[in-house]
């Protein structure tokens, strides 16, 4: 049996499908018995939808469609939302490719039923036949999804049957939008919109236009970290406020300097409250990774650890969830969007009409100047604060280049970042260890006379030991990365696009 590409379409051209005959060949339709609930389910970030592949919950079969009309099965396991909960099986390895951290989430659901469209002749002799799953949402939008399947020695009939389907208004998976069909409500997101800036575009223009595009990240993020879907609602709504705070910061002199130090105030605000529940995912995120780092005997106290930080969460997710729901957050944040849309009250300050390209040359080379000139002195014994401060301006590096992006020549532009975000990925995990050797220390310290204090205390200490071992080796391999982007190509290409040829 031959197994065409899975297609898509309305009910209501469901009579035209089992209405006429098909060269001669009569389709018969029959519906199994009984129905059953389904969920098609997808990332936040769509990344199911993007690949044409469709996740089906069926009953207690779990399937993964793909565009080709491949389809996968195994048994469904209840209540699983991320991958890594599902039982073993193919869905679960086709999946691999997922983020870990993304809730696989309910996109549509509703009631199923399964039937069989077959092609027979004057003989009652079946030529080709098709699986059909009616899928009838709660939102009272149903869809048929087609797969014909062909019988051996009649190929023929095969391909009448695919066009008749695709007459019908069939859809494959791999060409069309079925979910755009069965959830029309839902809006695509995308956690790094792709915001554009034109060479002679003002700066003040430009600010504007890259703020007013993360905003809606922020508020699209709202709900999952009020109803706690994943951890990633909170990272992505922090990653936004923090480059939209960049911009306030890194556009030198395009806002009125006490409009800038207000707006910086206002995003600062917004930002300290989503602090120690970040804090808390990060180390819960981490909690295997610092197991397998002490001995066997103190990942009892580890364990233990995690149980005090497990219920802070609980706690601290509450909190930030009742402050993102209250009346004076829904205000502000609301006011900040209106601000950046109709643009009335921003005021210019003096680099505002200055060409984007322009002030994107000279901010960009002078930063640039400044990493050479910190990282000249860098060895293995760099003081800590010395990195740090590198780390940092290497974030507003990158972030200067990804903002101003589309006004340089591309090829340069990413043979730059891919050094520089290596770099960054090393003095990143230099500061993560700092961070959570301080963290670790202060938290062992405040335990009082709790239960389990001094089991918890020496796991703790096991543990910041081998971070502090981590730390010291990375403090090697960021004077290796920085050797690679400040390499003699690099400063030529880097000269020359924000310096000498400005962009040529």
């Amino acid at each position: 049996m031959t197994r065409g590409e899975t297609c898509y379409l309305p009910a209501a051209r469901l009579a035209d499908l089992t209405g006429r005959e098909v060269h001669g060949l009569k389709p018969v339709l029959e519906w199994a018995e009984g129905s059953r609930p389904f969920a098609i389910r997808d990332c936040f970030d769509q990344s199911l939808r993007a690949s044409r592949s469709l996740l089906l919950e069926d009953g207690s079969r779990l399937e993964l469609i793909s565009g080709s009309g491949r389809v996968l099965s195994q048994p469904a396991t209840p209540q699983a939302r991320f991958v890594a909960e599902f039982s073993e099986g193919p869905v679960k390895a086709a999946l691999a490719h997922l983020s870990p951290l993304r809730a696989l989430l309910p996109v549509a659901s509703g009631i199923a039923r399964s039937g069989l469209l077959a092609l027979v002749d004057d003989e009652g002799k079946t030529r080709a036949r098709a699986g059909l799953r009616e899928l009838q949402a709660a939102n009272g939008i149903t869809v048929i999804l087609v797969t014909p399947q062909g019988l051996r020695g009649y190929d023929g009939a095969l391909h009448d049957l695919v066009a008749h389907i695709r007459d019908c208004g069939g859809t494959p998976l791999a060409a069309g939008n079925l979910y755009r069909m069965i959830d029309p409500a839902g809006t695509g997101y995308d956690a790094k919109p792709k915001i554009e800036v034109g060479r002679e575009e003002t700066a003040f223009d430009a600010a504007n236009d890259l703020i007013d595009g993360y905003l809606p990240v922020i508020r699209a993020n709202e709900q999952g970290i009020i109803a706690d879907l994943d951890t990633e609602f909170l990272h992505d709504y922090r990653v936004s406020l923090r480059k939209i705070r960049s911009v306030l910061s890194l556009f030198k002199g395009v806002y009125a300097p006490e409009q800038t130090l207000e707006l910086k105030a206002r995003f600062s605000a917004l930002m300290a409250p989503t602090g120690p529940l970040r804090d808390l995912d990060v180390y819960l995120l981490e909690q295997q990774g610092f197991r397998d780092l002490v001995p066997e005997r103190m990942q009892a106290g580890l364990d233990r650890m995690f149980a005090l930080l497990r219920d802070r969460r609980t706690a601290e997710q509450q909190r930030l969830a009742a402050h993102l729901r209250s009346k004076a957050y829904q205000k502000e944040i609301k006011a900040l969007a209106k601000l950046f849309a109709k643009r009335r009250k921003l005021l210019p300050g003096p680099n505002a009409s200055r060409a984007s390209f322009d002030l994107a040359c000279e901010l960009i080379w002078k930063r640039y100047r400044r990493i050479r000139r910190i990282a000249a002195e860098l060895t293995a014994r760099t003081p800590q604060d010395e990195v740090h401060e590198l780390r940092i301006e290497c974030k507003k590096l990158r972030y200067l280049m990804e903002f101003f992006g589309p006004v340089f020549a591309q090829d340069d532009l990413r043979s730059i970042l891919k050094p520089l975000k290596s770099l960054q990925d090393s003095l990143g995990l230099f500061n993560d260890y700092a961070v959570q050797q301080a963290w670790l220390e202060a938290f062992a310290e405040g335990l009082d006379d709790r239960p389990h204090q001094l089991e918890i205390a020496q796991s703790v200490g096991a543990l910041v030991i081998v971070l502090h071992q981590k730390q010291e080796a990375e403090r090697e391999r960021i004077v290796a990365a920085f050797a690679r982007f400040n390499s003699d190509k690099m400063q030529r290409i880097i000269r020359k696009l924000f310096h000498d040829g400005k962009g040529a």
